[in-house]
């Protein structure tokens, strides 16, 4: 097994090798670390057997370490980048990874019948309310317009996705995308071309695409979102309140005077 070709539970186990006192667990993925030659397995001196990571076990697991920090820092310049120049510049206000409780239906309540009992009057009474759980999203990208009427607010969520193994996990997880469309109207998801093909993601989020490099590249509106009516929930107001915008860093000395002119008074050039 070449150290590229690891996968995630690979690297999960070199991990826990890596803090724990090595006890081995005697399982196909130990076995496999071991035929690789990154595990070595020894005897201690009452003849019990431990684990510990070879010379080559360490270099993969330190590759791999640097490898998810400089994905997590593409991924935060992306978001970044595309908050202050999509988002912001179309006047919305923007937060970046706010903690957000979302409602979703208890699982195996689709097909729940509760029985619906009459009243005196022989009018059947208000349908019973079905059971929900509660879960704790984290969207990359929340915004809303800059507006005073609720009405206008077109919440957003934006999920960014720098690599194709990120947004397949994403995907697999049907209560997280249900979180994400229970706070918005809109939800879309944000990746390089080529990371995934349009049909490969749900119908009812949006794709944005990126095209080029993170610092430079260009973005691509490739599939709207399909747009759903949105009561922002008091517990979002409530984190919204305490969570702070975003806002663009200005390029020169010139950005007060240009913020003034949206006001309505022209732009003097400096003599």
């Amino acid at each position: 097994m070449a150290e590229p070709s690891l996968s995630r539970v690979h690297r999960s186990r070199l991990m826990q090798v890596w803090r724990s006192a090595g006890w081995p667990c005697k399982d196909e993925v130990e076995l496999e670390l071991l035929a690789a030659g990154l595990l070595q397995l020894q005897l201690d001196a009452g003849g019990r057997e431990t684990l510990r990571l070879s010379d080559n076990g360490i270099a993969a697991l330190a590759q791999a370490r640097q490898r998810h920090a400089r994905a997590a820092s593409s991924h935060d310049r992306l978001a970044q980048r595309f908050a202050e120049q999509v988002l912001l510049g179309a006047g919305r206000i923007v937060w970046r990874e706010l903690a957000l409780r979302a409602q979703l239906e208890a699982p195996g309540t689709e097909a729940l019948s509760l029985p619906v009992l009459p009243l005196l009057d022989d009018q059947p009474a208000p349908a019973a309310p079905m059971p929900h759980i509660w879960r704790m999203a984290r969207p990359d990208l929340f915004s809303v317009r800059h507006t005073s009427v609720e009405a206008y607010l077109q919440p957003m969520v934006h999920e960014v996705k720098f690599s194709r193994a990120d947004l397949l996990s994403d995907l697999r997880h049907a209560a997280k995308r249900q979180a994400y469309e229970w706070l918005c109207s809109e939800c879309y998801y944000l990746f390089p071309a080529g990371v995934a093909k349009p049909n490969e993601i749900p119908e009812q989020f949006g794709i944005w695409l990126l095209h080029g490099s993170v610092d430079s590249g260009e973005f691509e509106l490739a599939r709207p979102a399909r747009h759903q009516p949105c009561k922002l929930p008091f517990a979002v107001w409530l984190a919204l309140a305490k969570a702070t915008p975003l806002r663009s860093e200005p390029d020169d000395a010139a950005a007060p005077a240009a913020a003034q002119a949206q006001l309505g008074e022209p732009l003097q050039d400096a003599a």
